[in-house]
């Protein structure tokens, strides 16, 4: 009664080993052991020999083999090793049937690939005993199949959403790069040079200028506090008030009723932008902003600074100046109140204003380039003009890095009047 007990709670156990295959060349060897384990309830193939018993294994996957060590032909050794070799998820653990007891046997046996082992003749409890021991290793092999296939699963899925995503942000960053139309723009006693270079797909800068009359351009670089998609609308966003396009809604121009317009006092409209964050927006971020108002007969350039970078000043003879007032960014202390700065350009001499994401450019050793280093790059860079001298700029800034992509976006742009200017 006791032994009927037994194997009904054995059949009714839910293992996870289904299918096992018996290898031996002796037919009553194989009926006994078959016998044993179609009480605990599996499926049980038989083969005669090694040979056999691969045919079956590329056929199907039997969770369990039962293969006597000596038999003629291929033994269980040859045999274990060759079923190893076979591709697939899932594992089979194998028991070696052998009369063999020695450690080096023993050894070999594990080298083989072998998981267990059993002595002959085979005793009904010790093959039970063995069984459940391997069940537990499938159980565990194809829970973590399972949780492979489910991994690999939501991978795919997130690869998907990711090339959607990648290629959303591929036209976003085109998005991005068209609100800077005119990289260069000549103005006769003067020309001006835009630089914008994401760290990512998107990213916070924006640098742009627009006309306010026809002796009068305005100028102005943006940083947006972190990076990526957010960053990116805000900036979108920002562009709007200081548009080039639509001057009845660019908040530094006022209109004098007759279809022209006259510049606002920098200050006065950095305070308005602070007010305007602050109240309208809801948002964690917060900006830096460079605004200037350049006057094109007289070479004389008001600028409100406002947690910007320092801006740079290239005389005619090479030297470098720094220039600015500071003040605080954009949206973090309402009621901020802003200052406002003049420098005079005389022919030949340029305004360099760029964003952190420059002078804050770190070597592999960690040391910023700092303010230093903008002064080294443009005393070496003087003969070159333009365009040509913001590609230069980014070269050298590369070469400092030791690497092409940036960790911060960078921005910039070169106010250069001419040599042959004729300033009043």
């Amino acid at each position: 009664m006791q032994k009927t007990a037994q194997s009904k709670r054995d059949a009714e156990h839910n293992l996870a080993i289904k299918t096992v295959l018996i290898v031996d060349d002796s037919r009553l060897q194989r009926r006994i052991v078959s016998a044993l384990l179609s009480k605990l309830g599996l499926d049980v193939l038989e083969a005669d020999s090694g040979s056999q018993a691969l045919d079956i294994c590329n056929r199907s996957n039997p969770d369990l083999i039962v293969s006597d060590w000596m038999m003629p032909e291929m033994n269980g050794l040859t045999f274990c090793r060759k079923f190893r070799e076979i591709p697939g998820e899932s594992y089979g653990y194998f028991i070696l049937l052998t009369s063999k007891s020695e450690k080096d046997d023993i050894a070999l046996g594990l080298d083989a690939g072998a998981d267990d082992f059993l002595t002959k003749p085979v005793n009904a409890a010790e093959l039970r005993a063995r069984v459940l021991a391997g069940d537990r290793i499938v159980a565990m092999q194809k829970e973590l199949s399972e949780k492979n296939r489910l991994v690999q699963s939501t991978l795919c899925e997130l690869q998907k959403l990711y090339d959607s995503l990648d290629s959303d942000l591929l036209e976003a960053k085109k998005l991005q790069q068209s609100l800077v139309s005119e990289r260069h723009k000549d103005l006769g006693n003067a020309q001006v040079s835009l630089l914008l270079q994401s760290s990512g797909h998107v990213g916070g800068d924006l640098v742009g200028y627009f006309p306010i009359n026809d002796d009068q351009i305005g100028l102005y670089a943006i940083d947006v506090s972190g990076h990526g998609i957010s960053s990116a609308l805000m900036t979108a966003r920002l562009a709007g008030y200081l548009s080039a396009t639509s001057l009845d809604q660019n908040v530094s121009l006022v209109s004098n009723g007759d279809g022209s317009y006259s510049p606002r006092p920098p200050a006065e409209t950095v305070a308005d932008l602070n007010r305007m964050f602050l109240g309208e927006i809801e948002t964690e971020h917060y900006f830096t902003l460079l605004l200037a108002h350049v006057d094109l007969c007289d070479g004389v350039v008001t600028m409100t600074q406002a947690g910007h970078p320092f801006p740079s000043v290239q005389r005619a003879d090479g030297t470098v100046e720094l220039v600015g007032t500071g003040g605080l960014p954009i949206g973090l202390v309402d009621c901020a109140t802003y200052e406002q700065f003049r420098v005079k350009l005389d022919p030949g001499e340029r305004l360099f204003i760029h964003s952190d994401g420059i002078d804050e450019c770190a070597s592999p050793e960690g040391v910023l380039l700092g303010h230093e280093g903008v002064e080294k790059n443009l005393t070496i860079l003087k003969d070159i003009h333009g365009t040509a001298l913001l590609e230069a700029f980014v070269w050298n800034l590369s070469s400092y890095a030791k690497k092409e992509e940036f960790d911060d976006d960078v921005s910039a742009i070169v106010l250069e009047f001419k040599e042959t200017a004729k300033l009043v």
